[in-house]
């Protein structure tokens, strides 16, 4: 049961990071993810079997201490975007701001409710909080596809860019496998220094 409440947790908060991607994209111009449909909280048009549920449910069963996945990516058309590659940042940092957003509501409330008056329910409010945590950081690291690569992006010049974008869109796979392979390595002292900060606990 702990299992199955972190896949549903973890799927609907890929879910709101994809729609505040095309959310975004939308206000700034880009009406594709509205258009196919993508602007939609439910789960279904979302869904990526390998990312959703097969590499969540792995790292839960082989006890890696971090858990984290996607969704299907929003289609983004980047030049219909107002403000160029700002556009195309903002639209990047909107799928982690989400996830930042909703651990940091959760955790405040940990922070000032949870150990007086929701004892019964913490461990689904910590549950919501470290995996919201742990995706906001692991799309933030700038290996494509990742959001974090896309925001670096914006901040380089372009040939520069076009140089390191042909040897991730080499090698991207190979990238990610080896990222997710050390994940919890990696990942684990960021995630719980942040929940440390936002709840309280420790």
């Amino acid at each position: 049961m702990d299992t199955f409440f972190t896949i549903i947790v973890l799927i609907f908060s890929v879910v709101i990071h994809e729609v505040s991607h095309g959310a975004v994209a939308d206000k700034l111009g880009d009406p594709t993810a509205k258009l196919q449909g993508r602007l939609t909280l439910n789960p279904v048009p979302h869904l990526d079997l390998f990312g959703s549920i097969l590499v969540p449910g792995l790292l839960i069963l082989s006890g890696s201490g971090v858990v984290f996945g996607w969704a299907m990516p929003v289609p983004i058309n980047p030049y219909s975007l107002r403000h160029g590659k700002w556009g195309e940042a903002l639209v990047a940092f909107a799928g982690p701001a989400s996830n930042i957003l909703i651990a940091t509501v959760f955790g405040l409330i940990i922070r000032f409710f949870g150990l007086l008056y929701l004892q019964s329910v913490l461990p689904i409010l910590m549950t919501i909080v470290l995996i919201n945590i742990a995706l906001a950081v692991f799309n933030l690291f700038p290996v494509p596809p990742l959001d974090g690569s896309r925001i670096l992006a914006s901040f380089l010049p372009g040939h520069y860019y076009q140089k390191i974008n042909i040897f991730f869109s080499r090698y991207w796979l190979i990238l990610i496998f080896v990222f997710i392979l050390f994940a919890g390595r990696i990942l684990s002292p960021i995630i719980l220094s942040v929940f440390r900060l936002l709840t309280g606990l420790y």
